[in-house]
């Protein structure tokens, strides 16, 4: 029997935050805990390498709800605490401090950690990674400072901060061994896009190249050994993807593979308990496995996590969402195509404001906005469909009539 009938939430994103919030807007009458080992309130993390950063807004906007809300709201907040371990014969969660909090339903919403590279040096003063509130306050006061950032990485994180930095003023590289950026999630044609972007804006791109090292002077970071020569830098950027929490989930025995690997209702291989947000490696009911780390999707599995716990049928249908902005380039991308789909683009990239479609076997797999609003939901709504590359590719014909 559970020592307890109520919702234990492990984590401090998105995931949690909409989570607890869909349970009291459905009327869940049992107690609920939250355990994050942050000491702010669940926050959302997108402004960190953008507007926070930028010094556009403060940490304070990127709060979910504040703690008084979770007061009134009848939920534990226990911030600043650590879980260690889960007891799933016993029901319980053992935390850092002592002592354990019980549960009937659990759910990981422990998100990922930023990947560390083994490189020499990789510990030193002035090397920064970022994923938590922490890490972005000390990136922008070390922005103050002004000088030369160097970024390893050319990923979503990497291109987002060497955005942020060169508009606080710094001069900024970033180095990586993708050729173009993005190459991966966008292909050839839109990756050169975003590279084209940067360096118009006086960011150095050093891209095919491999970091092998940090360089040392007077006990701290100052640039980065490569395979193309040294990058000399006042502050290093780390920003290489990021790694699923799962040391929880592995260490109680839940089923894991690049996260903890849920169905479709976000259940784990054990029936009490759920994981949601960047955690979860869950089954989508037309796409398969997928584990997305991005905004839109840590909203919605935490909504999805809480109805599973509230007895809904709802499953994980969406598609895949997320969005950037990076100098004066905004864009939203919707839905989920592999490495080996055909581009088509509808607009002029020269002219930065277009439609990217991706297609595979003829059916459109993904559709991207760029500089182009309140269209996103009928780019939406073309996912699934097999249509003509030059129709898609052609502006006189309306996205509507498509």
């Amino acid at each position: 029997m559970a020592a307890s009938d109520g919702t234990v939430i492990i984590g401090g994103g998105l995931a949690a935050a909409h989570a607890v919030e869909t349970l009291r807007e459905h009327g869940y009458p049992r107690s609920i805990t939250v355990i994050a080992d942050e000491a702010t309130a669940p926050y959302e993390r997108p402004p960190l390498s953008k507007d926070y950063l930028q010094g556009k807004q403060e940490a304070e906007a990127a709060i979910v709800h504040d703690t008084d809300w979770y007061a009134d709201h009848d939920v534990a907040l226990m911030l600043g605490e650590r879980a260690t371990s889960i007891d799933r014969a016993g029901h319980t969660v053992a935390l850092a401090s002592g002592g354990e909090v019980p549960y009937g339903q659990l759910l990981l919403a422990t998100g990922a950690e930023s990947r560390r590279l083994h490189l020499q040096g990789a510990g030193l003063p002035g090397v920064f990674m970022l994923r938590r509130l922490g890490d972005a306050q000390s990136l922008k006061d070390a922005f103050t400072q002004g000088g030369r950032l160097a970024i390893v990485g050319a990923g979503w994180i990497g291109l987002e901060v060497a955005a942020s930095a060169k508009q606080a003023g710094m001069d900024v590289t970033v180095v990586a061994p993708s050729s173009p950026p993005l190459e991966n999630i966008l292909g050839d044609e839109v990756g050169e896009h975003f590279a084209d972007l940067h360096r118009s804006q006086g960011v150095s791109l050093r891209l095919g190249v491999q970091v092998t090292g940090i360089i040392e002077a007077d006990g701290r970071a100052a640039g980065l050994v490569t395979s193309d020569g040294e990058v000399p830098a006042d502050v290093v950027l780390i920003a290489v993807g990021a790694t699923p929490a799962v040391e929880l989930a592995q260490a109680a025995g839940l089923d894991t593979d690049n996260g903890v690997l849920v169905d479709s209702a976000l259940r784990t291989s054990d029936p009490d308990i759920l994981a949601a947000g960047d955690v979860a490696n869950a089954e989508h009911t037309e796409l398969g496995r997928l584990r997305v780390e991005h905004w839109d999707n840590a909203i919605r599995q935490g909504e999805l996590a809480a109805k599973t716990i509230l007895g809904h049928t709802d499953r994980y249908d969406w598609q895949p969402y997320f969005f950037t902005d990076q100098f004066d380039l905004g864009m939203e991308y919707v839905g989920h195509a592999g490495p080996d789909a055909h581009t088509v683009i509808r607009g002029d990239l020269d002219d930065g404001e277009f439609i990217a479609f991706w297609l595979e076997d003829g059916v459109v797999t993904a559709a991207m906005n760029v500089n182009i609003w309140d269209v996103n939901d009928t780019l939406r709504g073309l996912l699934g469909r097999a249509l003509d590359a030059d129709r898609l590719a052609d502006e006189d014909v309306p996205l509507e009539q498509l």
